[in-house]
């Protein structure tokens, strides 16, 4: 079942985080410190906000599998981007245990029916090069690259 966040999920999705944020630390150490992006006080405040919900895949005990972190990206008026509504995935991450099984696919899919029915022109988010398991993952669900952010090391 994929329903939004509750209060009652924090935890769990922290322990999740933890696990997104390990993959980085483990591939970018000198960028990344181990640790969550987000506290339990800051999850409570996101869980309530309708603007930018965060979705979660339960199994049928409700325990989360999985969860996906949206934002609503617009710039109104600006002199040289149209003023298209996006949704930013900030964050998709599924439970190690489960990853294969199709999890992430139908969060995916659910964030995308969620954006059309909202009025949304596309869907847009971020992959770290070091992430390889997330690249080959949007590649198959059919992401492209919209742009490109480049990096040297000094």
């Amino acid at each position: 079942m994929i329903r939004k966040a509750l209060s009652k999920d924090i935890n769990r999705i922290i322990e999740l985080l933890a696990d997104v944020d390990l993959i980085h630390h483990l591939g970018r150490p000198d960028i990344f410190k181990i640790g969550t992006k987000y506290n339990k006080d800051e999850l409570e405040k996101m869980i309530y906000d309708t603007k930018n919900p965060i979705f979660v895949y339960t199994n049928s005990s409700d325990l989360v599998l999985g969860y996906c972190f949206t934002q609503t990206h617009q710039n109104l008026n600006d002199p040289i981007l149209t003023d298209i509504k996006t949704l930013y995935i900030d964050d998709l991450c599924v439970e190690k245990t489960t990853r294969g099984l199709g999890i992430g696919k139908k969060l995916y899919e659910y964030v995308k029916a969620y954006a059309k029915e909202n009025g949304y022109y596309n869907i847009t988010l971020n992959v770290w090069e070091c992430n390889f398991n997330a690249k080959k993952f949007y590649d198959a669900l059919g992401l492209k690259p919209l742009k490109t952010y480049l990096e040297e090391k000094l």
